[in-house]
Order: C-alpha cells, then sequence, then structure tokens
C-alpha cells in the first residue's frame, strides 16, 4: 500500500512568527511613541539614543547612514536596561493582530501559487522530457546535464516566472533547491539534500555509492558571502564527502549582479571553468549563454 503525505498550506511557509526579534527591532520606533508612560517613554528614547555610537560624517559634512548592527545593539541595550519594553512590544503585536491575519493569508496565496500554479508547469517541462531521465554518465556530468535542463527552462522556458511575485523577485535559495530537486524524479542516482558531514550542509550530493559523488551547490548573486563561498565552502565539503567533484550554480536577477559575478569569478580566475554556471533569472532579459567557459 502507498501512502500519501498530505501538507497544511499554510504550513509551507517560512516566515519569522508574528512575533519576533528582527520585528522587534523594526517596530521599535513605532512602539515607544506608545508607551503611554511620559518618564518611561523618555527613558527609552535616551537610552536608545545614548546607546548609538557616535555620528559620523562624510568629507562633505554630510551624516552618514547608521549601520544595521548598531541599530539592533542599541536596541537591545534599551531592552536590557528596561525589560518592560517588552510588555509594549506584545501589547502593540496585540493591537494589530488583524494585520498578522491579513499578511499571513497573502503569503499562503503566494505559496501556494509558487508550488502549485508555477511549479505545476516546470513539472509539464519535465514531463516532456522523458528520454532526460535515461542519461547516465558519472554523476558529474549528470548532474551537470540536470543543472543546464534548469537553466534552460529558467532562461528560455518562462521558468523565471516562479521567483517573480507581483513583478518583484523573491530572491530564495530554496526555490531553487526545489525546482532542481524535481529534476532528479524516477533517477537511479541517489540526491540528498542538506547533507550534513560535520563541516555544515551543502545543498545537494548525487552519488551512485561512495566512490562517485558530486556536489552541487546554488547561490545567489545578491549573496554577500558569494567570495568566502566560491572560494572555501565547496572545497572544504568536498573534503568531508571525500569527493573532488562538484558544480557551483549561481542565479541572478539584474544586469548589475551579473556584472559583479562575472568580475568575481574573473578575479578567483575561474572564469572559464565549465562547472559553474550562472543562471539568468531576470524577466525582461532572456538571453542565453549564461555558463562560463
Amino acid at each position: 500500500m502507498d501512502y500519501v503525505l498530505l501538507t497544511p498550506k499554510d504550513l509551507l511557509t517560512k516566515d519569522d512568527t508574528w512575533i519576533n526579534k528582527t520585528d522587534l527591532v523594526n517596530q521599535f520606533e513605532n512602539i515607544v511613541p506608545s508607551v503611554a508612560n511620559d518618564e518611561l517613554r523618555s527613558q527609552l528614547n535616551y537610552y536608545f539614543l545614548k546607546s548609538l555610537p557616535k555620528l559620523e560624517y562624510t568629507k562633505k559634512g554630510k551624516e552618514k547612514a547608521l549601520k544595521k548592527k548598531d541599530i539592533v545593539a542599541a536596541v537591545n541595550a534599551v531592552i536590557k536596561e528596561y525589560p518592560e519594553f517588552l510588555d509594549y512590544y506584545i501589547k502593540y503585536k496585540e493591537d494589530h493582530g488583524e494585520e498578522a491575519k491579513s499578511l499571513s493569508e497573502e503569503r499562503v496565496k503566494e505559496v501556494y501559487n509558487l508550488f502549485v500554479n508555477e511549479l505545476s508547469e516546470f513539472i509539464n517541462q519535465l514531463s516532456k522530457k522523458t528520454k532526460f531521465y535515461e542519461k547516465y554518465g558519472d554523476t558529474l556530468e549528470e548532474s551537470y546535464e540536470h543543472v543546464l535542463f534548469l537553466k534552460d527552462v529558467i532562461e528560455n522556458k518562462d521558468g523565471h516566472r516562479i521567483f517573480y511575485i507581483k513583478g518583484e523577485p523573491i530572491k530564495r535559495e530554496s526555490d531553487i533547491h526545489i525546482m532542481f530537486r524535481l529534476t532528479w524524479f524516477a533517477n537511479v542516482s541517489a540526491v540528498s539534500r542538506e547533507a550534513n558531514e560535520g563541516r555544515g550542509p551543502v545543498d545537494f550530493v548525487i552519488s551512485r555509492g561512495a566512490s562517485d559523488k558530486t556536489l552541487v551547490e546554488f547561490k545567489l548573486a545578491s549573496n554577500t558571502k558569494l567570495v568566502q563561498n566560491l572560494t572555501n565552502q565547496v572545497e572544504i565539503y568536498k573534503k568531508a564527502h571525500d569527493t573532488d567533484k562538484s558544480i557551483k550554480v549561481i542565479l541572478f536577477f539584474s544586469e548589475q549582479e551579473e556584472k559583479k559575478v562575472k568580475r568575481i569569478l574573473e578575479d578567483l580566475g575561474i572564469s572559464n571553468e565549465k562547472y559553474v554556471v550562472l543562471i539568468d533569472a531576470r524577466k525582461d532579459n532572456k538571453k542565453s549563454a549564461s555558463i562560463v567557459r
């Protein structure tokens, strides 16, 4: 007997909960004015400003914008000194409970559209490629073929639409992970996602026994640690998984991101590397040839 696991669609979202630390920091300036106690409100404002670093200025005399980490540190300092602030935060969230319901419903609709409507079209593309699953070779070439197929779908067959909601890109590595995993339907190779051999999880390990393994890592061009990832991460993973085979896939959403990635690859001396693949997910420029050779 076969079993099917049914997942409630409202569990498909992975956003932060309605009450969370990031939101607490972001809502700080909205919460303080809601404090009824005049003395406490003044103390909160004073302590927050006191905890911020001294203002810095540009050569032209303009104030430099505060760094996010400095704002977070200042809010944390306020909470440590005045823990009752948390009560006002919770009350603020309770007073805005309808926003939580509305936001939750909107995100569920977005996820439903992503996983039901858009991915259905992607799966249809796969079903038309019946011979695709008959290709074997070693796992490196096999994985490379799957990456190229995914690239073709995104760049030339409207697959890029899965990354856009209301015309804006939703830059999540998890989405392309799902698309890539679907390309391995009915395949003889074992596909392990986020496999961890003690040095951190790699996105995918494609294997046929211990002697034939290929690692596949996906990155967004907007990733602030892209240089570090390309330089060190996969090499560490290869040692942990006892393999010298790897493919790096980088997704970009704008001309600026494309130029940034190509510059990084040039600086690292891997701009002609076959197994470094760029995927163009721009909605307004579906040019091919994003593979770095």
